[in-house]
């Protein structure tokens, strides 16, 4: 069976304004952003058979990712932070306004645009479900490990999926003797990421796998995630 390609242009644009759809879904899955409710697209899978949904915080509204921002902050806030860490790639899009919003000065963003004068000891490597065959490192500009040391860390990041990037990032905090006290994502999707991202993760939003049925897309209630995890204590670092 041939994998569909949903047309996302019209997606994360505006609030829904009337009642939402139930399952099984045709080709949206509504979430809740505060008060009001968002569709996602679902996106199928290379099987054909499951999907998932999907949120691309680049490509959303001012207005939409204004509203992340905000509930984000909130879930930021919890943690107390000192400072705020963007992961790559679309990380780097909500951690700015997260860090300004907090009343903060500036953020910290890490880098898979490795520099020359960068040091190999706060790299590590890493993927993404969405790019799997590129293999990347993550690094930390050494110049901004003072912002660090010492202070309380929350990491951002926009989904957590398979939690590689995010497992990561917390990797090459440990490398530079940081201890992160969380991290904040717009979304979690399915339970993938649970046993590999080692700190409490809290999100405005989680999303499960679907599995086709017939026309439509049914949610698989197990696979649905918590949007605040304890994080997995005793998972190895990637």
């Amino acid at each position: 069976m041939s994998v569909e390609h949903a047309k996302t242009l019209e997606f994360w644009q505006e609030f829904r304004t009337g009642p939402s759809a139930q399952a099984p879904y045709d080709d949206r899955f509504p979430v809740q952003v505060g008060k009001r409710m968002l569709d996602l697209p679902i996106r199928p899978l290379p099987d054909g058979t499951h999907a998932v949904a999907s949120l691309l915080v680049n490509h959303a509204s001012f207005d939409v990712l204004d509203a992340i921002v905000a509930e984000m902050t909130d879930a930021a806030r919890a943690f107390a932070p000192d400072v705020i860490v963007g992961v790559p790639t679309l990380g780097l899009t909500l951690a700015p306004a997260i860090a300004h919003a907090l009343g903060h000065d500036r953020y910290v963003p890490l880098s898979t645009s490795r520099k020359f004068w960068y040091d190999p000891a706060l790299s590590v490597p890493i993927s993404s479900i969405t790019t799997p065959d590129q293999s990347k490192t993550l690094g930390l500009d050494p110049n901004l490990l003072p912002l660090l040391e010492g202070r309380r860390v929350v990491l951002v990041d926009d989904v957590t999926s398979s939690g590689v990037s995010l497992a990561a990032a917390v990797s090459l905090m440990t490398r530079a003797d940081i201890t992160p006290a969380g991290a904040v994502c717009a979304m979690t999707q399915t339970r993938a990421w649970m046993d590999r991202v080692r700190v409490p993760v809290r999100a405005v939003f989680a999303t499960p796998r679907f599995v086709r049925d017939g026309a439509g897309w049914r949610p698989m209630a197990e696979t649905l995630p918590p949007v605040v995890s304890e994080g997995a204590c005793c998972c190895p670092a990637p």
